[in-house]
């Protein structure tokens, strides 16, 4: 496995529009645990392959239940809301107040290729949201109400 440099700030990659997976092979595989360590090494709980300069739509997510992996998702459901303070590997020490779905149903594929179904709530949905948006180009702050302050954070 190798750790990726994470793209921040302004970078291109970040406002790019992912192309799907096409091709479920050992290249992928290792794209999905290079994605992974990377996260775990930045103490995230969710990295878009975007923010490793990959446009395809690859996401890994672990939010403390285990390792998520996601390629080519699509939300069949989002409902409820919930506040959530949010930032971002690629915005390091950003912090803002979000609103975003309780509960999200995903449907994906694994790195073989094979459809599931990932049904999330609460920290779950927001990770799946927050990702997925990285494959539209978008990034958490256009979602931000408030940004925090050093002092708010430390509350």
């Amino acid at each position: 496995m190798a750790i990726r440099n994470i793209r921040t700030g302004n970078d291109p990659c970040l406002k790019t529009v992912c192309r799907p997976v096409e091709k479920f092979d050992d290249h992928l595989g290792q794209i999905l645990d290079d994605m992974y360590e990377t996260m775990k090494r930045a103490n995230g709980v969710g990295l878009a392959a975007p923010q490793v300069g990959i446009l395809r739509r690859i996401v890994v997510i672990d939010v403390g239940d285990g390792r998520v992996e996601l390629i080519n998702p699509e939300f069949l459901l989002q409902e409820g809301e919930q506040q959530c303070v949010e930032g971002c590997l690629s915005f390091p020490n950003r912090w803002g107040v979000t609103h975003r779905p309780n509960h999200v149903k995903v449907r994906a594929q694994r790195r073989d290729g094979t459809f599931f179904e990932l049904d999330g709530t609460e920290m779950l949905a927001l990770a799946c949201c927050h990702e997925i948006d990285h494959l539209n180009g978008i990034v958490f702050l256009s979602h931000v109400e408030h940004f925090l302050t050093d002092e708010e954070l430390k509350k």
